[in-house]
């Protein structure tokens, strides 16, 4: 039998476009649609606290959750998102390795794990604030 050895990368990513909110605004909006679908009521709170909306904010816009410090970040559930999404749309194209999965979905939720489950947004180096990042929505 083969051995399987385990492979760390390190990865960056580089925004091409304005990145827009990912989280509701609204808390009761993220609480009733979206960490409806976290594993535990730990990680659930966690994520709603994380949104850090005091001031009244239209109900039907997205936001980036932040730190304790105030720098925004992204999930780490929301890259496997992105590679799911992506292998998604590469699926539909003949002559790709996308194409010769059969799983996909399975396949990135069992081999690709995210080493922090809080991923803050950085320029050159340093780490964003939200004044820096600008506000940036989309209609939820």
């Amino acid at each position: 039998m083969a051995e399987l050895k385990m492979e760390e990368f390190k990865i960056k990513m580089t925004f091409d476009e304005e990145v827009l909110g990912m989280s509701p605004a609204s808390p009761e909006i993220y609480q009733e649609y979206i960490a409806s679908q976290a594993p535990d009521a730990a990680s659930k709170k966690e994520e709603i606290e994380a949104l850090g909306v005091e001031e009244v904010v239209e109900k039907g816009i997205t936001v980036f959750p932040t730190l304790d410090d105030g720098t925004p970040f992204m999930w780490d559930y929301q890259i496997k998102g992105m590679f799911k999404d992506n292998c998604g749309m590469l699926w539909r194209v003949k002559g790709t390795k996308s194409k010769e999965l059969k799983a996909y979905r399975k396949i990135i939720d069992g081999l690709i794990f995210i080493k922090e489950r809080k991923i803050p947004f950085t320029m050159n180096g340093k780490l964003l604030t939200q004044d820096e990042l600008g506000l940036c929505e989309r209609p939820l």
